[in-house]
């Protein structure tokens, strides 16, 4: 069974950091690259960022650049989402996804549930 399962969401002052975290059953997380995604309310799912399954080449959605960063460490199954100087305009629900394509912004094959992260002024 495929899981993917997101943590570390929660309230956060604007310019404040927050890291989540996307434990991942062991096959799905060895064999895939691996994204963020989020959604704000009234807005579709938008691409975060991505990363490759060596975990040496990432991308980033141009609003997040500079902010954020994915890394993995695949001995613990886990991609992680350093969020930076956030900005409210941040808050969402976030989402870890995996896919065994290699298009960066869409085609994921497996989601986790989300976790939420709000960001005040």
């Amino acid at each position: 069974q495929v899981q993917l399962v997101e943590s570390g969401g929660g309230l956060v002052q604007a310019g404040g950091s927050l890291r989540l975290s996307c434990e991942v059953s062991p096959r799905t997380f060895s064999s895939n690259r691996m994204g963020w995604f989020r959604q704000a309310p009234g807005k579709e799912r938008e691409f975060v960022a991505h990363i490759t399954r060596s975990g040496g080449i990432t991308f980033y959605a141009d609003s997040v650049k500079g902010r954020f960063t994915i890394s993995r460490d695949n001995a613990k199954n886990t991609v992680y989402l350093q969020m930076n100087s956030l900005k409210p305009e941040d808050t969402a629900v976030y989402y870890c996804a995996a896919t065994r394509g290699s298009v960066i912004s869409s085609g994921y094959d497996y989601w986790g549930q989300g976790t939420q992260v709000t960001v005040s002024s």
